[in-house]
């Protein structure tokens, strides 16, 4: 595995631990020193001279969401001296979206730094499977929000898997990692069918992983040959998010 910047810099400290992701410590090596109270228009600013800066975080959010915004700062600390940017980080960005935006930049990085696959795919592994139970454990060690770490988990996690948000006026976006075929793009709409259904509208905010066929999630003709693992948790009262994991090998195939 070839490791990006954030990592590179994690290892070059010594970290080893998910705990030891200091993110003020880290801060302070790269000279930048972090700061925590009320912003208004942005969650997060730096403010930069020669090789100084400050890292403003509003305080007022949560705390997963302040070391996400810290961490992004810290992207635009390594790549974009010297330049005004309006802050907009993104726990959610999409790798397929412009590489170039340098808020998908500082996000990327800011995901490098929080979830490091040095660390985070010898542990996602350990726990076997794909599901909302791996993502909580994973999210309490390395103090981030359930969304971000379910992404992480279905880019580098145990079993071929895409995750999908909803809201109740349908799907709002979706992570599907390399390893699964284009031609799966899953509904705008819930199926009734689907446990995501009776999760954003009924009364529990999970429910066990349970087999599901493909149609009921994907437009395809050759859909309803395949069946898939499902398993939706509710982030929001408006918002569910589904794990859905690819466990038939023929649905991985490419086909011209």
């Amino acid at each position: 595995m070839k490791l990006r910047p954030a990592e590179l810099l994690l290892q070059t400290l010594g970290i080893t631990d998910p705990r030891d992701i200091d993110l003020e410590a880290i801060a302070f090596d790269q000279g930048a020193i972090v700061n925590h109270g009320p912003l208004d228009g942005c969650e997060a600013r730096i403010v930069g001279y020669g090789s100084r800066a400050i890292i403003t975080i509003d305080d007022r959010k949560p705390r997963t969401r302040q070391r996400f915004s810290t961490a992004h700062e810290l992207g635009h600390w390594k790549y974009h001296h010297g330049r005004s940017l309006v802050c907009r980080p993104d726990e959610l960005a999409d790798r397929g979206s412009n590489s170039l935006d340098p808020e998908r930049v500082a996000d990327f990085y800011a995901a490098d730094l929080l979830l490091p696959r040095y660390l985070f795919v010898p542990r996602a592994a350990a726990l076997r499977h794909s599901t909302f139970e791996a993502v909580d454990t994973l999210s309490r060690e390395y103090s981030t929000s359930i969304p971000a770490t379910a992404i992480r988990l279905v880019q580098y996690g145990p079993e071929p898997a895409m995750l999908v948000c909803h809201g109740s006026e349908g799907r709002k976006w979706f992570n599907r990692p390399q390893q699964i075929p284009e031609r799966w793009f899953p509904r705008d709409e819930l199926a009734a069918e689907s446990s995501a259904m009776s999760v954003l509208f009924g009364k529990y905010r999970r429910n066990s992983r349970t087999i599901v066929g493909a149609e009921a999630w994907f437009d395809r003709r050759d859909a309803s040959r395949y069946e898939l693992c499902e398993q939706s948790f509710k982030i929001s009262e408006q918002e569910v998010l589904t794990l859905l994991v690819f466990t038939n090998t023929e649905m991985l195939e490419d086909i011209a």
